[in-house]
């Protein structure tokens, strides 16, 4: 069962802080160890990660969070390629399944998305369900196939029955958001939690949504011949923490 998983892993996530913890303390006065822990993220999950790592900087002097956002399947294939990051979070568990099954490594779902319709502020286009995105004068902008909002839009097109003819097919969300927001497209199919870190956009809700459902994985990454970095598993613990859950639920998602 996934959840005795998830609760050892936590555990051992614990272990590896107290350890990491002693081992700071080992460090002389006035003489801060400078490292740095690289995290790839999904881009929808700019502001909570951002916010995470903030507070992740705060309670480990002298460490650096280098965050990169994009499209999870470009960041897989990244890492897949020899990308030097320390940890990996997707939105979705099919582009992760890639990764870890090519390096052997045991991500943890940490939360879930839904989609919903995205439309300039006014709705111009006067879009009320996603019938009205099958319109010929309504110009729909959504995620590629290969992306997981664009993997979970065509579950949804299968589960409605519908078909869309998009104008266009972005890598990632926020790109899905800039063309809606600056009225180059009527609507575009986003996450939920994108509607509430996007100015210029407002919401119209997505029928079959629900049955589309998308789980974010987080999992430490090795470097070449060595385990994940304690300055990893830290951060995912930071991030599966009760402060990290709150941060990720203020903004819309939901957590284990």
């Amino acid at each position: 069962m996934p959840r005795p998983r998830f609760r050892a892993s936590l555990t051992a996530l614990a272990a590896a802080v107290a350890v990491s913890l002693a081992a700071c303390a080992a460090v002389p006065d006035g003489e801060p160890e400078d490292r740095t822990v690289t995290v790839l993220a999904a881009a929808s999950l700019t502001d909570v990660f951002t916010e995470i790592a903030d507070e992740f900087e705060a309670s480990h002097p002298g460490v650096t969070v280098s965050l990169s956002f994009a499209g999870s399947s470009t960041l897989a294939q990244q890492v897949l390629e020899g990308a030097p990051a320390d940890v990996l979070a997707t939105a979705n568990e099919a582009t992760m399944a890639q990764v870890s099954e090519e390096i052997g490594i045991e991500p943890l779902i940490f939360a879930s998305n839904t989609l919903t319709i995205a439309v300039p502020e006014g709705n111009p286009a006067g879009i009320t369900g996603i019938t009205d995105l099958t319109r010929p004068d309504v110009r729909l902008v959504v995620c590629a196939p290969q992306v997981p909002c664009g993997a979970a839009t065509q579950l949804v097109e299968e589960a409605t029955r519908t078909s869309f003819s998009p104008v266009s097919e972005e890598s990632n969300v926020t790109d899905v958001l800039g063309k809606v927001a600056s009225g180059q497209a009527d609507a575009g199919i986003v996450y939920v939690t994108d509607i509430a870190r996007a100015d210029g956009v407002q919401q119209v809700p997505l029928e079959g949504a629900d049955l589309a459902v998308n789980l974010y994985p987080i999992a430490a990454l090795p470097r070449v011949g060595q385990s994940p970095s304690m300055l990893a598993d830290e951060f995912v613990a930071a991030v599966l923490s009760d402060a990290g859950r709150e941060v990720l639920e203020s903004a819309g998602f939901t957590t284990p």
